[in-house]
């Protein structure tokens, strides 16, 4: 029986397969527009996913490596986002960007051995959760944010 990490890292190549033609989809343009000047455009929101991938990325690798428990630093999303200027990025290579760094993480998720799902990580001395939930929070995190650039 397949495990629960690799149900998950096959959920998430799923939605990845599923969200790519309706992401093309969108023209530069319009993935540029803002809904109001405080929220972000779709190429902002692209670009937290990717800023989402790349720290989880890190927690996933750094949390199998630890003894039993890790605590890791937070980020500022809104400073990512905002520095990184996604805005001005050509919304196609955006979604690559994005779509790579997914199917590497869905890759390492298979690799991830059961016997390290139950290691613990807390961001910023916050509560502990384990590896197993992290990575479903993160695909869950991801589709929440393809909902808001599809609705």
């Amino acid at each position: 029986m397949e495990s629960y990490v690799k149900q998950v890292a096959t959920h998430l190549l799923q939605t990845l397969d599923a969200a790519l033609p309706l992401l093309t989809a969108i023209d530069n343009a319009a993935a540029t527009q803002k809904p109001a000047p405080e929220k972000w455009s779709n190429k902002e929101v692209i670009g937290h996913l990717i800023d989402s991938a790349c720290n989880n990325h890190q927690k996933f690798l750094r949390t199998m490596q630890a003894e039993s428990h890790l605590n890791f630093i937070g980020y500022d999303q809104d400073f990512w986002v905002m520095t990184q200027q996604y805005n001005q990025r050509d919304w196609s290579e955006l979604i690559n960007l994005w779509k790579s760094y997914n199917q590497h993480l869905a890759h390492l998720m298979m690799q991830i051995p059961d016997e390290a799902l139950s290691k613990t990580i807390s961001i910023q001395d916050g509560d502990k959760i384990d590896l197993a939930f992290l990575i479903a929070d993160y695909v869950a995190h991801l589709k929440h944010h393809l909902r808001q650039i599809l609705h």
